[in-house]
């Protein structure tokens, strides 16, 4: 489990191809490589993966099929950033709210509005249907960092970023077009699904009063 409070960015040092299959180093920054071993899991970009090898501050990964068709990470290259954060442990302080480090679908930065000491970017979510789960003042992972929906439309939402997390993490760098990786409030989704089965069977059973 993760918070979502990204602990740093590391970049990426080298990239190894393989078919369908990707290994990537990245140099963690120091203060997360105290007891880090291999089999621990780190997030990047909000995506679980494992400790594959460690050589000083060059720490390997290993990434499938699935995890580079379904995130941002296949996209990236030597010398790009990622956020990270190590698994939380028991008596963590939680200053965000619990994520799994599965990542859901991605989105577009569609849109940034920059004002003092404020910004505003909006998204566009690859899966148009998973709209459903973002819902105003919700929890939401972008790019593995815990953040509050602001403003919610048909296809497109919001997030109002300070300039601490803008320092702190990769969205201060990001432009229109790029994409982020997106988890969904797992507790958000529940509520939702459970009420759209609760509605269907209520239909359900008033169609078959009246067909009777």
């Amino acid at each position: 489990m993760f918070t979502g409070i990204v602990q740093g960015t590391a970049k990426v040092v080298s990239i190894e191809e393989k078919p369908n299959f990707r290994t990537h180093v990245v140099a963690l920054p120091d203060n997360m490589l105290a007891g880090l071993e291999t089999g621990a899991s780190v997030a990047h970009n909000g995506c679980c993966l494992t400790v594959t090898e460690i050589d000083g501050n060059h720490v390997s990964f290993d990434l499938m099929k699935e995890t580079l068709r379904i995130t941002n990470l296949g996209d990236l290259q030597p010398g790009d950033e990622v956020n990270v954060e190590r698994a939380a442990k028991f008596s963590d302080e939680i200053g965000g709210h619990l994520m799994s480090g599965h990542i859901i679908t991605t989105a577009e930065v569609s849109k940034i509005i920059t004002s003092e000491n404020n910004r505003q970017i909006w998204f566009k979510l690859q899966d148009a249907t998973l709209m459903k789960y973002i819902l105003y003042k919700g929890f939401i992972g972008i790019d593995g960092i815990s953040l509050t929906v602001g403003e919610v439309t048909a296809s497109r939402f919001c997030v109002h970023l300070i300039p601490e997390t803008l320092q702190r993490t990769t969205l201060g760098q990001k432009k229109l077009g790029q994409r982020i990786n997106i988890e969904i409030d797992p507790q958000t989704q529940a509520v939702v699904d459970t009420v759209e089965r609760v509605l269907a069977a209520r239909e359900a059973a008033l169609l078959q009063k009246e067909a009777e």
